[in-house]
């Protein structure tokens, strides 16, 4: 674990931060204390940010070529640390450490995908005038802050931070709070690569992420983490002019229609509900089912609940890690228990385990209605709340009812409904007949309390951006 003398970085040096305050953060899975992480101020955000205005101008006037060659540099470090990596990532979240590996990959390929698209990245002329010249052309923004959450701290901070680089921003990172260690690693890697002060980092909480979201030096603020945060983000930056780029919470439902395998649709579901143990942005949080198939399905995705294996995430047969902490697990417990009180059935799991650690079981609810929190409000944790409904059209009306608009999965045979679904839902990304998954390059807008602008994908590059329009004349 780091020393308490190197956790802002500013300038090209790691030093102390100026807070008097830190955090214990412990491992999830044991209760080991991992290390006293500083919660960072607004003294290390105004050195942080300094030093990233300071070498923002050199570094944007470097050919795109060589921006690009230096992520494939710091892709090469990365990967020769990714096993450390994804170490850090398990024991600091509780991911089970071959997701979490996967996680590492997914950041090298999303650094080396911006390394190939950065200097493609162009604008386009216009047709003006015989003797004009008249362009659109793209030019960073400036100082970019970058707030990544704890849920899947590599791939989210290098597809950020990456593409902030590439199209010749400075960034000043801030990591979650409950994956510090994971952060200051990867900054660490990406710094060795860059020249001083292109890259800072802050630690802490909120207590340094309102400073930093709310700084006259900061260009661009771009979160991926709760609705609660993103709506403060957006409050401290519309205070200072910067733009934003917000991927916030979801409530993403799963519809599974009539006529669909149940054994498969049960896989997909469990899947979607408990992979990472819920802590997905886009994981299934609310079920509609389809009467007809209903109690089969049920019966198959309890099976598929009580088979996951629970365990500490760098046991390489575990399938189900601890939640974050115990913190979260109280969230999560909340909802199931409130959801039983107000007439959901509990057919499998709900029920705080003893002994060390955050875990908790994956939870599968019947009876579900809208009105409850494990239905309204993001859970984040292995928690399937089913609602039985009686046609297509009553689930998929269901669905559309959210504040919410993450992501939606529809499970159907039916090609109209599917059809329909994805028309109709209002959700950034709709995936039909497969939870997870798309084609590479893929880029949605969230829409609603979910967020808004591209966080993925070649159209990121034009949110790290702005458009100038140049109309160049000869003298008469």
């Amino acid at each position: 674990m780091r020393d308490r003398d190197r956790w802002v970085l500013a300038g090209g040096e790691w030093t102390a931060s100026a807070s008097t305050e830190s955090r214990t953060k412990a491992d999830p899975a044991t209760g080991e204390t991992l290390g006293e992480v500083p919660v960072g101020c607004a003294e290390d955000v105004e050195r942080a940010v300094a030093s990233a205005r300071g070498a923002q101008r050199a570094w944007g006037r470097t050919a795109p070529a060589e921006r690009a060659a230096c992520l494939h540099r710091i892709a090469d470090r990365v990967a020769a640390r990714a096993g450390e990596l994804a170490e850090l990532v398990t024991r600091e979240m509780g991911k089970p450490i071959g997701d979490a590996r996967g996680g590492v990959e997914a950041g090298i390929g999303t650094l080396r995908q911006y390394a190939e698209l950065g200097p493609l990245h162009r604008g386009r002329s216009l047709q003006g005038g015989w003797n004009a010249t008249d362009l659109m052309v793209n030019e960073p923004r400036g100082v970019v802050a970058v707030i990544t959450p704890w849920n899947d701290p590599v791939a989210i901070a290098c597809g950020l931070i990456g593409a902030a680089l590439v199209t010749g921003n400075a960034v000043v990172h801030k990591p979650s709070e409950r994956t510090p260690h994971t952060g200051a690693l990867l900054a660490e890697l990406m710094a060795a690569e860059l020249p001083p002060g292109v890259l800072a980092v802050v630690p802490g909480d909120r207590r340094a992420g309102e400073p930093l979201a709310a700084h006259p030096g900061v260009d661009l603020v771009a979160h991926v983490g709760s609705t609660a945060a993103g709506r403060s983000i957006a409050e401290a930056a519309a205070r200072s002019g910067a733009a934003t780029l917000l991927e916030n919470g979801g409530k993403d439902p799963l519809i599974v229609d009539a006529g669909v395998d149940v054994k498969w649709a049960a896989a997909q579901a469990a899947t979607g509900c408990f992979a990472n143990a819920g802590q997905i942005c886009t994981s299934a949080e609310r079920v509609y089912v389809h009467r007809d198939v209903a109690e089969s399905f049920l019966a198959a995705l309890v099976q598929r609940a009580e088979e996951l294996r629970t365990g500490p995430g760098l046991d390489e047969e575990t399938t189900l890690g601890p939640l974050v902490d115990a913190a979260h697990r109280e969230i999560v417990d909340r909802h199931v228990r409130d959801a039983v009180a107000a007439g959901a059935r509990l057919l499998t799991g709900g029920r705080v385990p003893e002994g060390p650690g955050a875990f908790y079981p994956a939870t599968v609810l019947a009876d579900c209605t809208d009105d409850m929190d494990v239905m309204r409000e993001e859970t984040f944790g292995p928690v399937a709340a089913v609602r039985v409904t009686g046609s297509f059209d009553e689930a998929l009306e269901l669905a559309c009812a959210s504040r919410y608009g993450l992501a939606a999965t529809v499970l159907t045979p039916s090609m109209a409904n599917a059809q329909r679904a994805w028309r109709e839902l209002p959700v950034g990304t709709v995936k039909v007949n497969a939870v997870f998954g798309g084609a590479p390059g893929g880029a949605a807008q969230p829409v609603r309390a979910s967020g808004h602008g591209f966080g993925y994908g070649p159209e990121l590059l034009d949110e790290m951006t702005h458009t100038k329009v140049v109309h160049l004349t000869p003298l008469p």
